[in-house]
């Protein structure tokens, strides 16, 4: 599923350059193109938001059912839900794939700033929403909450676009 998404490519017209800066030119004149593939989705930004969709929308859509349902007060699935199957693909799943590799393989997680701000704003959510729903208003979900809740996705999303882009690597 998401291999097939993060590999799909479409074909790119580059023209060639020479040793000297110049486009490169064929015996006629005419520059050379180059055919190169091209990726449609960058990879990173596509397994953080399809996994994240298709690992999670049963417990979101479930939570906000139930919490419309509930004129806006948490019930019994709530936020607890969510954060308990996030809390288990995070923890659970990542022990799993560590104990499931042969006695001396050895895997590289070549993204370190991506998963670095994965892990993070994974942390920072399950600690935000702890405080919304014990501190700030027990078991009522205000708009502006759910709406910065909301606005953390295409935040993080962002910046693991940028970081997987390495715009914060100096050259």
């Amino acid at each position: 599923g998401i291999e097939a998404i993060t590999n799909s490519t479409y074909k790119k017209k580059v023209p060639r350059i020479a040793a000297d800066g110049q486009p490169a030119k064929d015996e006629n004149g005419q520059p050379i193109v180059d055919e190169v593939d091209e990726l449609i989705w960058n990879p990173a930004v596509a397994n953080l938001t399809l996994m994240a969709l298709g690992s999670s929308t049963p417990e979101i859509l479930l939570s906000i059912i139930e919490i419309v349902g509930n004129g806006f007060f948490a019930g019994d699935l709530g936020p607890g839900t969510v954060v308990g199957s996030a809390s288990f693909n995070l923890y659970v799943i990542t022990g799993i794939c560590m104990v499931a590799l042969e006695a001396g393989e050895l895997r590289k997680i070549e993204g370190t700033a991506v998963y670095a701000l994965t892990a993070s704003h994974s942390l920072m959510a399950y600690g935000w929403l702890a405080i919304v729903v014990t501190v700030i208003s027990p078991d009522v979900v205000e708009w502006w909450e759910a709406l910065i809740t909301f606005l953390a996705m295409p935040w993080l999303v962002t910046w693991v676009y940028c970081a997987d882009k390495n715009w914060f690597r100096p050259e």
